[in-house]
């Protein structure tokens, strides 16, 4: 069966020369963005510490890339955290997103389109996780308006 024969999942033939709307494309396209970033992190993982995460999903909300990866501690990083040594496994873990922090970056660069200004990375041991936040450069536009940034007062009340 090709594409151009397949049926909708609400069970109706999809309309064949009807363009895509606007939206639709645009959602689309930052859906497949998303998915890219988390197919590369878990490359990343897998490929630097023989294993990767079990799920992983981003979200973009608006200059903020959040991945949320489960499931990536080794046979080794588990063992040291369930007999209650985890701080050898957060400071190697840190030293390790410190090297790899271009490499991380350019997961997200490519398929934004955007240059990552800030990014910072956590685990949490129980349950198994592992955060990856990437700060983009503001959207060009963006760059004329507040892009939804509210000035913090330093004022006690």
């Amino acid at each position: 069966m090709s594409e151009r024969d397949a049926t909708h999942p609400s069970g109706h033939a999809p309309e064949q020369d009807a363009p895509a709307a606007e939206g639709d494309r645009h959602e689309s396209t930052r859906g497949e963005a998303l998915a890219q970033i988390s197919t590369g992190l878990v490359q990343l993982h897998r490929r630097y510490y023989g294993k990767g995460p079990t799920k992983a999903k981003t979200h973009q909300v608006n200059d903020t890339v959040i991945s949320i990866l489960r499931g990536g501690f080794t046979t080794v990083e588990r063992t040291l955290i369930d007999e209650g040594n985890s701080e050898p496994v957060h400071a190697m873990r840190r030293s390790f997103q410190d090297v790899m922090e271009g490499q991380f970056t350019a997961v997200v660069e490519e398929p934004t389109g955007r240059k990552v200004v800030a990014y910072m990375s956590q685990v949490h041991e129980n349950p198994d996780l592992a955060v990856e936040i990437f700060l983009l450069e503001p959207a060009v536009e963006a760059l004329s308006s507040a892009a939804g940034w509210t000035e913090a007062s330093s004022e006690v009340g």
